[in-house]
């Protein structure tokens, strides 16, 4: 894989006009960012909430405890597995998956509300949640984030010094399952470079808004 840290020219699917007053809004746009794990997607999508108004990430739900200094209602809604089963029942996600011993999942009536609010949303989930999303909204815009190359990938998951060898070869099983899937996304950026993939992802975001408007 070439290294690179350009949104490849694909195609612009839509954009948003920013909100201008409450009698009349434009409904906002809605991003799927996905990437393997440690390619850096959450940074970048931090990055973005830094530098752009009106832009702000869907808080998922999850069965998994919270760890320490993590918010309910901010990092995460932890709910019981009960009532995330129920909520499954019910049709309430948009998507929703198993991930390790944990259940994940995207609340549709949450996204909604935002988007009619004239927010764009951003979604952080992995090729399987993006194809169940882009079902039920096809309007979405897709990107998924790439390393520079496989042996940096796993020299990054090294790096953090979070995981055992059991979890990283995990990880780096999963990883090359979910690049094989990148050509699923309207758009691919690499992140070789954190500051231009970051000005490659902001320069996305605001192309989608002006094209549009």
């Amino acid at each position: 894989m070439r290294a690179k840290s350009r949104v490849d020219e694909k195609k612009l699917i839509g954009g948003n006009d920013m909100p201008v007053g409450s009698e009349h809004r434009t409904r906002g746009l809605l991003f799927i960012v996905s990437a393997p794990s440690g390619a850096g997607k959450t940074s970048l999508v931090r990055a973005m909430i830094e530098r752009l108004d009106s832009l702000v990430v869907s808080v998922s739900h999850t069965t998994r405890e919270p760890r320490e200094g993590e918010v309910d209602g901010v990092d995460y809604h932890f709910v019981s597995a009960e009532k995330f089963a129920c909520m499954v029942a019910a049709g309430a996600f948009l998507e929703h998956a198993q991930v390790f011993d944990h259940a994940y999942g995207t609340a549709h009536a949450d996204v909604e509300q935002r988007l009619a609010d004239g927010l764009d949303v951003i979604l952080e989930i992995d090729w399987q949640g993006a194809r169940a999303v882009r079902t039920l909204l096809p309007d979405a815009v897709a990107v998924y984030i790439l390393p520079p190359s496989i042996d940096v990938l796993e020299q990054r998951l090294r790096a953090r010094a979070q995981d055992d060898e059991q979890i990283i070869a995990r990880r780096m099983r999963d990883a090359r399952l979910e690049l094989s899937h990148a050509d699923e996304y309207d758009f691919q950026i690499v992140n070789a470079d954190f500051e231009q993939a970051a000005c490659a992802l902001q320069e996305l975001i605001e192309g989608q808004r002006c094209h549009r408007q």
